[in-house]
């Protein structure tokens, strides 16, 4: 990896502050300085990215990912494709989310056992491009519950969705047999599903089952995630120390004192695109509005986009992410969960970009280098075209995703690659000699050792 100069663009940095005209050099994969406009950053021998004045900003986190999920219709015609195909599926479509800037994702639960743990080793083995990523088990669920799609006239454990769990000894074997197989964390289905035929607001789990996996997930060290629609499963989730909590739509004021006093400990990852996308536009696929509201859709987006705004006042972390790669909502354009973030949450477009950008660096674990432009961070960033705070829908245009580099490495790139910075002297009364940049020119400083020691690598 060699040092890049992105020039001339607006940077968003993730911190917080308001965007500012300026430059970032990345050196290997990490970024080594920032400056604003009017400000000196020695680029060196790097190469240039002119951004034309672009907006730079940190790669985003996806933080309910299914990178299994192929586009279909229903649980089961997901799970109908064969593991050979399926896991070609995941990479694609992993490549699929990165250049479309999202830099890192957590899995939310895989359709087969192991396709999470495959695709999370290939893209850290360089083998095929994709965000960062922690790979889930399969949902761990309950005879008859949500991804328990087996029909009772073939083997049990055939071509299923999930990992079905009967009684605490089973569970422990089924935590135990996906810490074998490498995932970072579990999921567990805590509630239901209505589209699945079964109440969001049912709690299929025994209070033994859910000691089990938590005493065997701390004792692997592996973190918890949980599909949690119901308020009990939210109160659940708190009290078993489970940080990943999907949905949480029907948390009650008790629910969310809990979340509101344990906030720095738990990530809630709504999935509010899937509620409003089944309830709207999944009528192709023979959901109507009227057949999502007589199922529950339309009560439940109501009482989530309420609950959910409540959770953003009391300060509880909201990240995008969820469902995405149903037919009615295909992988890809999962940055229409920032725009749902402003129209049912209440959230600013720069609260939207924030929950996208630092909080994902904390749900990835590593908020001291990822989810910030900031110096010593890792080099994850994206250039778009066009202002994100103005109008989030840019963040869903593939042509508007200008480029994305993850760790150091650009993976799509739409400006050209310039050469190195020159150097030129003057040859009028003795004038100092002079840097000529991407955008302007900047008097070099003769008593400034490093600026000498730069022009005459430029010169040589």
């Amino acid at each position: 990896m060699s040092r890049i100069a992105i020039t001339n663009v607006t940077i968003f940095d993730g911190s917080g502050a308001d965007p500012y005209p300026g430059e970032v050099l990345v050196d290997g994969n990490r970024i080594v300085s920032l400056a604003r406009q009017g400000e000196y950053l020695d680029t060196g021998d790097a190469r240039i990215i002119d951004g034309h004045g672009a907006f730079l900003m940190p790669g985003m986190t996806e933080a309910h990912t299914h990178f299994s999920w192929n586009d279909q219709p229903s649980l089961s015609a997901i799970q109908f494709m064969p593991p050979e195909e399926h896991i070609l599926w995941c990479v694609r479509v992993a490549k699929r989310y990165l250049e479309m800037g999202w830099t890192s994702a957590l899995g939310a639960a895989t359709a087969k056992p192991r396709l999470d743990v495959v695709t999370r080793n290939v893209i850290e083995a360089g083998a095929f491009p994709g965000p960062r990523y922690l790979a889930g088990s399969q949902e761990i669920t309950t005879a008859g519950g949500l991804g328990d799609n087996t029909l009772p006239h073939l083997p049990y454990e055939a071509m299923n969705f999930g990992a079905v769990c009967s009684g605490p000894e089973d569970m422990r074997r089924i935590v135990r047999m996906f810490v074998k197989y490498g995932v970072d964390h579990l999921k567990i289905n805590l509630s239901g599903e209505y589209i699945a035929g079964i109440p969001a607001e049912a709690n299929p789990f025994s209070q033994e089952e859910i000691a089990m996996l938590a005493a065997e997930a701390r004792l692997a060290g592996k973190r918890v995630a949980a599909h949690a629609r119901s308020n009990e499963s939210v109160k659940t989730c708190v009290q078993q120390g489970f940080e990943l909590i999907f949905h949480a739509s029907f948390a009650d004021e008790e629910a969310l004192d809990m979340l509101e006093a344990n906030k720095d400990k738990h990530f809630v990852a709504p999935g509010i695109g899937w509620l409003v996308n089944t309830l709207y536009n999944a009528s192709e696929y023979g959901v109507t509005e009227a057949i999502a509201t007589k199922m529950g859709y339309k009560r439940e987006l109501e009482a989530a986009a309420e609950t959910l705004a409540k959770m953003h006042k009391r300060g509880i972390r909201i990240l995008p992410g969820g469902d995405y790669g149903f037919a009615w909502m295909p992988h890809g354009t999962n940055a229409r969960d920032l725009e749902y973030f402003v129209k049912y949450i209440g959230m600013t477009p720069k609260e939207a970009l924030l929950a996208a950008t630092r909080l994902g660096g904390e749900l990835m674990m590593r908020p001291d280098e990822l989810g910030q432009l900031k110096e010593g961070f890792l080099a994850d960033l994206i250039m778009v075209d066009g202002d994100p705070l103005q109008n989030l829908a840019v963040l869903q245009d593939p042509a508007k995703i200008l480029m994305v580099m993850k760790d150091g490495e650009i993976y799509k790139n739409s400006r050209t690659l310039l050469p190195p910075r020159g150097v030129i002297r003057s040859v009028y009364g003795g004038n100092p000699l002079v840097e000529v940049g991407a955008r302007r020119a900047q008097p070099v400083d003769p008593m400034n050792s490093k600026q000498i020691e730069a022009q005459g690598r430029n010169t040589a």
